[in-house]
């Protein structure tokens, strides 16, 4: 402890002793001397007795407290004297002076997220977000939409001031077709995909809130308060059924099809014979086919339920795969190039593009194939309605139905997917 009566500036970066040497004229400041690797470190502490807190061994006794100023080469003598001399000043009014801290810290960071803007919230929840999707695409459609619909009318926002209005303007945005003319809302126009943006708006805002970006009510929030303000979207929005080809023309389609001689064509056979959705026919990878038992097993990754599927692979669908085997050496069974990229399955645009290049069925989509063939299987068989919907992968409608079904119909459905692979052979032999 230095015994000096009085302190100068000068002579506070002379002393070197270790340990804490108490400042003759301002009570409670210390000066912090330590001896490291980088040398002689010299710090200010200030140290008092609490207001507030009380000794934890000994409630009835106040508690000792100190606070650090930071080092000497940071603040000076003056600067400290007169910091501990403000302190002293709240310990007298009864006031803590760890709780003014905190609380300048809290103001301190409310301040900051004044600063931060949505668009830079929206890139930070979606980059914390992303280990919990399963693959790229969905974060992709985060991101899109967001910079799309969100961002061009909040996006340089503070995230602190958006409120209810500025949320409903989102959805009050006027969408314009091709022709730049008006369609209408948002909301009304593009329902699915504005309920969407909601529900991602929403889930970004509470990001916000839980980081200390963001107080009070959520404005994006739909029970209770954007449901009174928004037309309810099960009203407005119509059900768009995928266009799908008569299932009298089939046959005649597969025909047409046969003609194109691709790995494109192949895969939307495939996706055919098989009734699969068309992401599980592009995804599907050789290790998940059994060619002894004419069997793929879809992983419940990959499925829409996120349950196993078993598809009954008929006599077209094994002739396929052997075709593709000689051409695929990768790990998918429809690689997007034969010798390039062969760890890239191929796009959904290629089985698009291969259904419009057909002149009497380009106005239809390779999803609606599946409806193709549940109207097949209702109208020209005696197959039970479950049977088909197993062959879909649909989930059970009726909960009772549902809960007492324990197996997936395997040996009916063997014989369903080779008389479904006989009916398009009729006019395509």
């Amino acid at each position: 402890m230095n015994s000096r009566s009085q302190w100068t500036a000068k002579y506070v970066e002379s002393i070197k002793e270790v340990g804490y040497h108490l400042d003759p004229s301002t009570k409670g400041l210390y000066l912090q001397v330590t001896d490291g690797i980088r040398g002689i470190g010299r710090t200010w502490i200030f140290r008092y007795t609490s207001p507030v807190y009380r000794n934890q061994n000994n409630p009835g006794k106040p508690r000792r407290c100190e606070i650090g100023f930071g080092p000497l080469k940071n603040r000076s003598l003056a600067e400290a004297r007169q910091r501990a001399f403000e302190l002293r000043k709240l310990i007298l009014e009864g006031i803590e002076p760890l709780e003014e801290k905190k609380q300048g810290n809290i103001t301190r960071a409310l301040a900051e997220a004044k600063r931060i803007t949505f668009a830079d919230v929206a890139q930070k929840c979606i980059e914390s977000k992303k280990l919990e999707w399963k693959n790229a695409k969905h974060k992709a459609q985060w991101t899109s939409t967001i910079n799309t619909y969100v961002n061009p009318i909040i996006g340089k926002l503070s995230v602190q001031d958006i409120d209810t209005n500025l949320i409903l303007k989102i959805f009050e945005q006027q969408i314009k077709n091709k022709t730049i003319l008006k369609e209408g809302t948002f909301w009304a126009t593009k329902t699915v995909t504005a309920t969407r943006v909601r529900q991602r708006v929403e889930v970004i805002l509470d990001w916000a809130k839980a980081r200390g970006y963001f107080q009070g009510d959520n404005p994006a929030r739909l029970k209770g308060h954007l449901d009174q303000l928004l037309q309810n979207p099960n009203k407005i929005h119509q059900v768009r059924h995928q266009p799908a080809v008569p299932y009298s023309q089939i046959s005649t389609f597969v025909s047409e099809l046969r003609t194109k001689q691709s790995n494109g064509s192949l895969a939307l056979e495939f996706l055919l014979l098989t009734a699969t959705r068309t992401s599980e026919t592009l995804q599907a990878k050789w290790n998940e086919i059994d060619f002894e038992k004419k069997l793929w097993v879809i992983p419940a990754e990959k499925t829409k339920t996120k349950k196993i599927h078993r598809v009954p692979l008929s006599n077209r669908a094994i002739e396929i795969l052997s075709i593709m085997q000689s051409k695929s050496k990768g790990a998918f069974i429809f690689p997007t190039q034969i010798g390039k990229n062969r760890e890239k399955p191929m796009s959904d645009m290629t089985l698009s593009s291969i259904m419009k290049d057909i002149p009497n069925f380009k106005s239809y989509v390779p999803h609606g194939l599946r409806s193709s063939f549940r109207d097949w299987a209702s109208e020209e068989t005696t197959y039970q309605n479950e049977t088909a919907e197993l062959a879909l992968a649909h989930k059970i409608a009726n909960k009772t139905e549902g809960s007492y079904r324990r197996g997936d119909q395997l040996d009916k459905r063997i014989k369903m997917m080779q008389d479904w692979n006989d009916y398009l052979n009729i006019k395509a032999r």
